[in-house]
């Protein structure tokens, strides 16, 4: 399923590339969703009643169709010895192999790299996991717990009351690193011929991400505060209040943009003193300024501050919920939202809009290959391609090793 006007050439750079997906929530997916957005061929195997992040509920109620489009789904035993003989096969066909689950499990299968590399030595092996190797390598994680122990959600919150973000992005985050090192070792082994076995982690990630506020503890010799705490690097980076009750965040984080800015709203008295143009001095007239520019904004609507802001090429925004993105007029306008079926659920069968991979190949942005698949819909078209025939998938729906 390719939108109009999308080049395949351009669309699928990754066409060719075959991934076996054993994962469940959201980071392992992530990889995989990406992986299959930019045109691999991604099937995932799931348990016979299908992956039980299909099933839940509050706010993982949408990770399911969020990372799990444009794969192919075989609803598969994996104790079952037939079940394990059907996943090394697929593996053997292969590229990448992809999985999050506990330390040691994929091992007691004989499903883990050191049982495959011997056979397939080409193979690329992600494995996605809470730690890297160490002295936690072993813990299980949560993207919740590497955000506390890592600093995210210090950072987050207010003094004494860590709060994560707003968004699985540890696991997130955790994942696109693991697509790096993938198409890393994809590139190498072009050369070598070789595979090899990559991690990435939910720990190492958060670090990365604090690395920031490290970094400015390191070169400051003061602990950073939490970010709703802070003191900002600049004088005007704020969220304004207006009188119908909206509200709209503005940042004016160089001079150039101070002058704009003063030039657009008749500033001219702001704009000729010396002790406002820079943007050290601004932060010491921070508090006067603030009051005078909500002064300014609070009668204003928030379409005509929006375009005033626009023309003047300031950065701003409107404090937007996700719902809103629906409707959202650059989105919906550039097909920045892909059509997906809900597969699970009291919804099941709806049609939604959710965001695309957020790049673009010169104009093209990758498009939906595939919808959302239901548990064990590529059962026979999976196994046909490994050569079984009808009678013999039968037989193995019949002994339980694959879904009907």
């Amino acid at each position: 399923m390719m939108g109009a006007g999308e080049p395949a050439e351009q669309a699928a750079p990754l066409r060719g590339i075959k991934v076996i997906e054993f994962t469940h929530m959201v980071m392992g997916p992530t990889a995989g969703v990406i992986l299959g957005d930019l045109g691999a061929d991604v099937i995932k195997v799931e348990p016979l009643k299908g992956d039980n992040t299909r099933r839940l509920t509050g706010s993982g109620a949408g990770y399911f169709p969020m990372y799990n489009r444009n794969k192919r789904s075989i609803a598969l035993d994996l104790k079952h010895e037939k079940g394990r003989e059907i996943a090394l096969q697929l593996i053997q066909s292969a590229d990448i192999v992809l999985e999050n689950f506990r330390p040691g499990t994929m091992a007691k299968l004989g499903l883990d790299y050191d049982s495959l590399k011997a056979t397939h030595p080409r193979l690329i092996y992600c494995s996605l996991k809470g730690f890297l190797s160490g002295p936690y390598e072993n813990r299980v994680a949560l993207d919740e717990v590497t955000q506390m122990m890592g600093g995210l959600a210090y950072m987050t919150g207010l003094p004494e009351q860590p709060l994560r973000a707003g968004s699985s992005v540890i696991d997130i985050t955790g994942g696109m690193f693991g697509v790096i090192a993938i198409l890393s070792a994809l590139h190498e082994r072009q050369t070598t011929e070789v595979g090899s076995h990559i991690t990435s982690a939910l720990f190492e990630t958060t670090a990365f991400l604090v690395g920031q506020h490290m970094a400015q503890q390191a070169v400051s010799g003061e602990a950073p505060p939490p970010m709703s705490v802070r003191q900002s690097a600049w004088a005007i980076y704020d969220i304004f209040q207006l009188d119908s009750g909206e509200q709209l965040f503005v940042g004016i984080v160089s001079d150039s943009l101070w002058y704009r800015f003063c030039e657009e709203f008749e500033l001219a008295e702001w704009a000729a003193d010396d002790s406002l143009s820079t943007n050290a001095g601004r932060v010491v007239a921070r508090e006067h300024l603030l009051e005078a520019i909500n002064r300014l904004f609070s009668p204003m609507s928030l379409q005509a501050l929006s375009e005033r802001l626009d023309r003047a090429g300031l950065p701003f925004a409107p404090i937007n919920t996700p719902g809103d993105l629906f409707n959202d007029p650059h989105l919906t306008a550039s097909g920045g939202l892909l059509p997906l079926h809900l597969t699970d659920g009291d919804r099941a069968g709806q049609q939604t809009t959710l965001p695309r991979l957020p790049v673009e190949f010169g104009l093209t942005k990758p498009p939906l290959h595939r919808d959302v698949p239901q548990a064990g819909a590529h059962n026979h078209e999976v196994l046909s391609e490994l050569g079984l025939d009808a009678d013999a998938v039968a037989t193995l729906i019949q002994d339980g090793v694959v879904s009907s």
